[in-house]
């Protein structure tokens, strides 16, 4: 009887510890369940943000493409009014009524200020041009840099992202 006591004791001793380890195992199951969902969730979220980084950079790069054709255009404008001007355009010389009106704007100028005065407008006006361009190539270059470089962080996050939840797999 003694026997069968000690034995009984033994085997409620084991069902409980057995009891014990398998809650203990659900409850990492349901941990890491959490943890699953959690990773979801976040990644979901990191491609979300890229998504929105990308969109940003693209409607950057297509202002940025559209102001310099309009910037391409304007120089080709202002470099044939300097042609023009300067009388070296094949086709404004060949043309008679072209160099008429060159000469007759030259014969307008009474004095030796008027031509300095449209001079130095002229060449206010290229400067002011020119700083324009420097400007904007200056902007442009410096966005390029600020979105590439968000992008390639959007994509590195991403990256661990993936890496982590493989990882969880």
């Amino acid at each position: 009887m003694q026997l069968q006591l000690t034995l009984y004791k033994y085997s409620l001793r084991k069902m409980s510890e057995s009891t014990s380890l398998t809650q203990q195992w659900l409850a990492e199951i349901q941990a890491l369940k959490r943890q699953l969902a959690e990773q979801k969730v976040d990644l979901a979220a990191a491609w979300e943000s890229a998504e929105k980084w990308r969109k940003l950079y693209n409607t950057e790069a297509e202002q940025r493409r559209t102001d310099a054709h309009l910037f391409q255009q304007t120089i080709a404008s202002l470099k044939a009014n300097i042609h023009k001007l300067q009388g070296i355009e094949a086709a404004t010389l060949a043309d008679g009524k072209a160099i008429e009106a060159i000469q007759s704007e030259i014969t307008q100028i009474q004095a030796v200020g008027e031509l300095q005065t449209k001079l130095i407008a002229a060449i206010k006006e290229r400067d002011r041009l020119l700083q324009a361009l420097k400007t904007e190539q200056e902007s442009h270059a410096q966005t390029r840099k600020s979105l590439t470089t968000a992008l390639g962080d959007a994509i590195d996050g991403l990256a661990r992202e993936r890496s982590a939840a493989e990882q969880d797999r």
